[in-house]
């Protein structure tokens, strides 16, 4: 590729990420309210745990069947809950991604919520993707 080959599909690379951004600044106060009220209810395995979490992962609800009592096995009922919480923080997650898929990549921004920094400087380091560069 030369040089004004190169210039040329980073400049449109630029121009794409500007156009980007702008859209994001668009829809930033719709997507955040969108964002804000995802919440997901899981129950557990045999159904006698229910938890409802936010996006952030935080316990919302938290609701035990009685017949829960009818077996007393603590270190089940503890893992049960706990299990039920991750599945359902998995699928707020997986809400929240999905709902920004338009405007973020899916991979870069489930990354970034993940903590997973070497992806994200990957991500921030990589060569310009070839489908951006052909525009």
């Amino acid at each position: 590729m030369t040089e004004d080959a190169d210039i040329v599909g980073l400049q449109a690379y630029a121009d794409e990420l500007r156009e980007t951004f702008m859209r994001m600044q668009r829809e930033a106060t719709d997507l955040n309210a969108r964002a804000q009220a995802i919440q997901v209810t899981e129950k557990s395995a045999d159904g006698l745990v229910s938890a409802t979490v936010s996006v952030r992962g935080e316990l919302i609800r938290l609701d035990l069947d009685p017949r829960l009592y009818r077996r007393p096995d603590a270190r089940g009922l503890a893992d049960a809950i706990t299990d039920t919480i991750r599945r359902a923080t998995a699928k707020a997650l997986n809400e929240l991604v999905e709902l920004f898929e338009p405007v973020v990549p899916p991979e870069r921004l489930r990354a970034h919520l993940e903590g997973d920094l070497e992806t994200v400087l990957d991500q921030l380091s990589g060569p310009v993707p070839r489908e951006r560069r052909r525009r």
